[in-house]
């Protein structure tokens, strides 16, 4: 029964995590008016009828905090770079001088930040939802092997395990948020 108990409390951890990742590539991408090459991660150009991250095919990098510099390894697909960044509604106005392409970062109001870190709440709040929902689904199969037999003792001591995990990844799911709260915020 033990092994049944380990592996409930296995799989709820790693589902747990994978919350936790999914919340931080979300994080990821809400802009603190800071310029970042992650930015662009969700960009992806047809590359000779190929859908390819732009990652993939050019240079990403940040000169300053406000500007974004893409420098293609292919100069011919310039504009399809464009197209894409454009495309993709990440609010951003790429510009081609022919070598490399510049995207400057606007700095936030204080509107946007308040509405970005209402954002941020949001997709926290989503994930101890998701966290909740994993503690609920390793308790009912810790209910389960009750019925078949598991003591009383071994499945609060189970269940128990639940919980501290459920309590570690909730207060993870914290930090994100405040730390992603004060960089926002941060001017």
């Amino acid at each position: 029964m033990t092994e049944e108990i380990e592996f409930i409390l296995d799989f709820a951890q790693e589902q747990m995590q994978e919350s936790i990742s999914r919340l931080e590539g979300v994080l990821s991408k809400i802009r603190a008016g800071k310029a970042s090459p992650q930015m662009l991660s969700t960009v992806k150009v047809d590359y000779y009828g190929a859908i390819t991250p732009l990652s993939q095919m050019a240079n990403i990098n940040t000169p300053d905090s406000q500007t974004i510099s893409i420098q293609p390894f292919d100069k011919s697909v310039m504009g399809d770079i464009e197209k894409a960044i454009t495309e993709a509604n990440l609010g951003l106005n790429p510009m081609n001088n022919g070598e490399i392409i510049m995207i400057n970062i606007p700095a936030l109001t204080e509107e946007r930040r308040k509405d970005l870190v209402k954002q941020v709440k949001l997709e926290t709040e989503n994930c101890k939802v998701s966290v909740r929902n994993t503690r609920q689904k390793a308790n009912d199969e810790v209910k389960k092997l009750s019925k078949d037999g598991l003591s009383e003792d071994m499945a609060r001591d189970a269940e128990s395990s639940v919980q501290t995990l459920t309590d570690e990844y909730i207060a993870l799911t914290d930090k994100h948020f405040e730390d992603k709260q004060k960089d926002v915020m941060t001017i």
